[in-house]
């Protein structure tokens, strides 16, 4: 079984803004934003519904960063 160093709070990546070049905050999976439930889901099923097709079979969890500086929202790809 694979997990998420960053949903565990096993290390912390410090992720810039392309736009401003300001550190980014991590806002968690993006599964995380779909409904009220889906925080509570079985991660690996909500991987087939995320939006990207690889990230299951890559085993990748999808973070959303955010810029309190500039507004941006930027998709990482965290490795499990």
């Amino acid at each position: 079984m694979n997990i998420c160093p960053l949903c565990n709070g096993l290390c912390k990546v410090t992720v810039y803004c392309n736009h401003c070049q300001q550190p980014m905050q991590d806002q968690g999976k993006i599964t995380d934003y779909f409904d009220d439930y889906s925080p509570y889901m079985d991660i690996n099923m909500m991987k087939l519904v995320d939006g990207y097709p690889h990230t299951l079979a890559n085993h990748e969890c999808v973070h959303l960063f955010y810029c309190p500086y500039c507004k941006q929202e930027e998709v990482r790809f965290i490795k499990e």
